[in-house]
């Protein structure tokens, strides 16, 4: 029998281009887009149904409309945001692993942005950090995952956004707190969805109680929708944005927990088998079909449970499509 496996990494971190230190004043964000070294270019809008901007701002000027429904009532509104290649697949694996080795496009970077500015709690499995401290080396504590552009972080604050939050799922089984620079709480606000037991094992750690626990299910098993109510309840999360990854997705999916998805095609083509020739890390060594994973990860639906989407928005820039879709209910 063949071994086949499968893995995921995030999106790599582009840094856009800064406003200089000797600007004589100060620039409105559409004339920093405009006069950056290489300028986010304005989406070609082909179609959008979805709700009006919330504000009147020129940070909306690249992409244009962004707005949102009220969210359900008890729980949060739940968007996902991924990119993928012509043929649904999110990662290379391999030292070429990043995310953005499939985006290739400084737009896909700034929307995640723009994604996140709206966003009370960005959620992710730990998985996700812990693939951004591999990419940095044996000595990284990860990365804060926080809004990079300037104009964007003053449109948040003008949509009375608070402190931007990291929201990780997970079982808690082997994970130290101190080794990831994200729970530190100097930067975003921390948070923690685990079981009953998980809780425990990291209350005892004891050092972070800036970190909020969210503990939902019994003893070791774990209630995704209960610790999701849990976030509007106890947070005051409203609109919840995940980043990854396909198993936290897939787990969201099969609880019919996602309301929207944006979906960046990158028109590239690589295939779902990685080839003999791609030097692979050692964790991929010894199987023997390594599967490149696609944005859902886990089992799937049948013919008579599969869901069904409204295509709310579609965008273009370059030949990237930037696609917008709402799950349809009732």
């Amino acid at each position: 029998m063949l071994s086949v496996a499968t893995h995921w990494v995030p999106r790599s971190s582009l840094r856009l281009a800064r406003a200089g230190p000797f600007a004589r004043r100060v620039k409105s964000p559409k004339e920093l887009a405009l006069q950056a070294p290489n300028p986010i270019r304005r989406f070609d809008v082909l179609f959008d149904h979805a709700e009006p901007s919330p504000l009147d701002d020129a940070a909306y000027a690249p992409y244009g409309n962004l707005g949102f429904p009220p969210p359900p009532a008890g729980r949060p509104w739940i968007y996902t945001n991924f990119v993928q290649s012509l043929d649904g697949i999110t990662t290379l694996l391999g030292k070429h692993s990043s995310g953005g080795e499939i985006s290739q496009s400084r737009e896909d970077r700034w929307l995640m942005d723009l994604l996140r500015a709206h966003a009370d709690g960005i959620l992710m499995g730990m998985n996700t950090l812990r693939e951004e401290q591999r990419q940095r080396g044996p000595d990284s504590r990860g990365i804060v995952f926080q809004v990079a552009d300037p104009a964007l972080r003053e449109l948040r604050r003008k949509l009375g956004k608070g402190r931007e939050r990291n929201i990780f799922v997970t079982s808690a089984t082997n994970l130290d707190l101190s080794q990831c620079k994200v729970f530190d709480g100097d930067v975003v606000d921390a948070a923690i969805l685990t079981s009953p037991a998980g809780a425990e094992r990291l209350r005892a750690q004891g050092g972070h109680p800036q970190v909020a626990i969210i503990a939902a299910g019994d003893k070791e098993t774990f209630d995704l929708p209960r610790a999701i109510s849990n976030l509007r309840e106890e947070l005051g999360v409203q609109y919840l944005l995940c980043e990854g990854g396909p198993t936290l997705y897939g787990s969201l999916a099969r609880a019919d927990l996602v309301d929207e998805k944006f979906l960046t095609i990158s028109p590239v083509e690589v295939g779902q088998i990685v080839p003999p020739e791609q030097e692979r890390l050692p964790s991929e060594q010894g199987i023997r079909v390594l599967l490149r994973p696609t944005v859902f990860g886990g089992p799937g639906f049948t013919r008579d449970q599969m869901t069904h989407w409204t295509w709310m928005s579609c965008r273009k820039a370059g030949d990237h499509q930037f696609n917008r879709y709402r799950r349809k209910r009732g």
